[in-house]
């Protein structure tokens, strides 16, 4: 069947035209949140939605835009809606994400003391395929992003790769298209200045025609519509617009 991936927020990190860059993955019966990001409960009440809209939630990297609103996201699930969720992230990022990120504001002694707690934790390893829902196949990829700091990339039912954060590297998606069949690509997008940290729009420019064809843009910057027409060919994705997969 088709998947329905809507993107609840494109904004890069410190755009404030665009919600965090979070996504709900649909396959009818099942929601799985890309990323929970601060912004991530104003974009689903925004869409009429909230987080007992979401079955599951997936973590690509520990930075705010993609993990900020799970604090909020905890306590609903506890107290208000009274279930635990699943949570999906990588093994090496399950202990950072509680110590370094979540304990400060979550932590109740006697109630509250790790992510179990609150989250029905799924570790997942690198560059393994997990059935997650009937429907819904994914993997992670490591890449690269911040030194130091473990990040993934999606790679979705064998076709839709969905970048998160990452800098650029032509190698993977040659791979991926060529060798694995990928027929859809939702990548970051800086569009201005050096990749330190993020793919620039350069950069994704100077790819293949048959891969600019396939792509679409994400963690854009206010600016965006400064660059509309200027993207050799790829498409920038739309908040809220619902994609099928």
């Amino acid at each position: 069947m088709n998947l329905e991936l809507q993107m609840i927020g494109t904004g890069s990190a410190f755009a404030k035209n665009y919600f965090n860059n979070n996504a709900l993955l649909r396959d009818g019966a099942f929601t799985l949140l890309i990323d929970c990001g601060v912004t991530a409960p104003l974009a689903l009440h925004r869409l009429g939605k909230s987080f007992e809209d979401v079955d599951a939630v997936l973590i690509t990297h520990i930075h705010a835009d993609h993990v900020g609103g799970l604090e909020e996201l905890g306590f609903k699930m506890k107290f208000t809606y009274k279930r635990k969720i699943k949570l999906y992230i990588a093994e090496t990022l399950t202990e950072i994400l509680w110590e370094h990120t979540l304990k400060g504001g979550l932590y109740q002694e006697g109630e509250i003391t790790c992510l179990e707690d609150l989250f029905e934790v799924c570790p997942l390893a690198p560059n393994k395929p997990y059935d997650i829902s009937d429907h819904i196949r994914l993997e992670l990829i490591p890449n690269r992003h911040i030194p130091g700091k473990n990040s993934y990339s999606l790679y979705i039912n064998e076709k839709l790769f969905y970048s998160s954060d990452m800098v650029f590297d032509p190698e993977l998606l040659e791979r991926l298209v060529e060798q694995r069949g990928c027929r859809m690509i939702m990548h970051d997008c800086q569009l201005e200045g050096p990749g330190n940290v993020h793919t620039t729009l350069t950069e994704l420019r100077s790819l293949p025609e048959r891969i600019r064809s396939m792509t679409y843009l994400m963690h854009y910057g206010d600016n965006k519509d400064d660059f509309v027409g200027k993207t050799a060919g790829m498409t920038f994705m739309e908040q809220g617009r619902i994609y099928t997969v």
